[in-house]
């Protein structure tokens, strides 16, 4: 039997990045993965998906040429070329995460994982020990009872990034990030979208200025979108499907393609020995402490099978964080109240601490202040004046309890904001630290200084 000090299943942002820092640490480590090094983020989710947003991106650029002053004509898009492209960017970079094993050291098992008691993993009928045995199975799409994933005609976002064909229509079921960014990348290459959303706004979990927005912007687009409501069933027909929707005026009936069901994640904890070595669960995530052990000592969990936010990079953090107490260091406990939030759709939305009916809700007297990219001179000049930066403060002692963003490129802007609430930043500091012209960037700057109404440029 083969014997580590780390074992880790799973190979996702979670797993590989828990693996090469324990590697770096002195530890001898190996990953069992299933299929893919990278798992679903490299693979099938965030990587190849902001690929297909790309195409759809340059696409847009092509066909709106005049607004630039230049002519662009003939345009047209190779649909299965776009995907070719998505599949090769992921394959590269899950071949990266090999060269990265290598390079590390690690030991990559390849087979299905199942736990044992006596820190133990069975990986397709060859036993591994470790001290320390680390579970990071990640998530997988959610089916609903009436919305039951068929692959064809009712699909998930693995389907939703390889179609063989473009679809003419299609209805995304929820409107979180997964469901948007499809629904942009697909209206962008012309294809009709219905977005259906149970809550009252789109992006529910975005500040209500941000929600608004961004339906305007979707609409805009051209694509419908149908909020308080709910899909109560599917029937294929011989074009495509038929999908009843509850809405607040009663039932109507949609007809489309395809349906993609973008109703959140379901842990991968089925079948991997919980039960057979103890480890408790609540509500489909595996219950563990600030150091990510489990119940059971030896056994810890990581990433989006655990109760935090199912985002590629707290899996990752937490794979860090957790490895670092095994191997003795100090290690920080993660502020949960200080991960930015990130959607990939057109615009693009980007989020950190509070939103406003939070802050609200929690007693705070607050300093709120917003920047529309209409008046910044960078965003006129590259022909992207939708959205805004909201910033909201403590009016009290500065405290920066929220910033968000909607618009172009603003997920590469939010890391100002959580580096700001992580070093205690009060809104004074920011508005006196010099932001470079002109810059998308200038537009936090320029919000905070609504916040204390010293704005210039509005």
């Amino acid at each position: 039997m083969s014997k580590y000090d780390v074992i880790v299943l799973g190979s996702g942002p979670g797993g590989y990045v828990t693996a090469i820092r324990a590697s770096q640490l002195g530890l001898k480590t190996a990953v069992v993965e299933k299929e893919s090094l990278g798992g679903v983020c490299l693979n099938w989710g965030c990587i190849p998906t902001k690929a297909l947003l790309k195409s759809a991106q340059v696409f847009e650029y092509l066909n709106h040429a005049e607004d630039y002053g230049l002519k662009a004509t003939g345009v047209d898009k190779d649909f299965t070329a776009v995907v070719k492209r998505s599949r090769g960017v992921a394959e590269g970079m899950s071949k990266g995460v090999q060269f990265l094993m290598k390079k590390n050291k690690i030991d990559v098992i390849n087979g299905f994982g199942k736990i044992k008691p006596g820190k133990k993993i069975d990986v397709d009928g060859k036993e591994y020990s470790a001290d320390h045995i680390i579970i990071a199975t990640g998530a997988r799409s959610r089916e609903l009872p009436n919305l039951k994933q068929d692959g064809e005609t009712v699909i998930g976002y693995r389907e939703a990034m390889t179609l063989k064909e473009q679809p003419k229509s299609m209805i995304v079921v929820g409107s979180g990030a997964i469901g948007v960014e499809f629904a942009s990348f697909y209206n962008s290459m012309g294809t009709e979208v219905t977005i259906v959303e149970y809550m009252p706004h789109v992006v529910p979990v975005e500040d209500e200025d941000v929600s608004k927005q961004f339906e305007r912007s979707l609409k805009k687009a051209g694509v419908k979108v149908m909020t308080g409501s709910s899909v109560e069933k599917v029937e294929k027909t011989k074009s495509g499907v038929k999908a009843t929707v509850k809405t607040k005026k009663g039932e109507e009936t949609l007809e489309a393609d395809i349906v993609l069901s973008a109703v959140g994640i379901k842990t991968n904890i089925e079948n991997i020995g919980l039960e057979d070595v103890g480890i408790v669960t609540d509500k489909d995530k595996i219950i563990v402490n600030d150091w990510y052990q489990t119940n059971m000592p030896g056994y810890y969990a990581i990433g989006d099978v655990t109760p935090g936010p199912a985002l590629a990079h707290v899996a990752s953090a937490e794979g860090i964080t957790c490895v670092e107490k095994i191997a003795g260091m100090h290690a920080e406990k993660i502020d949960y109240s200080n991960i930015p939030g990130c959607t990939y759709a057109s615009p693009e939305i980007a989020s950190v601490g509070m939103t406003e009916k939070q802050a609200k809700e929690a007693g705070y007297e607050l300093k709120v202040g917003k920047f529309p990219f209409s008046a910044s001179g960078k965003a006129s000049a590259s022909g992207a004046k939708d959205g805004f930066v909201k910033v909201i403060f403590d009016a009290k002692y500065g405290e920066w309890l929220g910033c968000h963003m909607i618009g172009a490129g603003v997920t590469d802007m939010i890391a100002e904001a959580v580096l700001g609430r992580k070093l205690e930043t009060t809104g004074h500091e920011v508005l006196k630290t010099i932001h470079p012209h002109p810059t998308m960037s200038e537009a936090v700057m320029e919000a905070v200084a609504d916040a204390y109404d010293e704005v210039i440029h509005l």
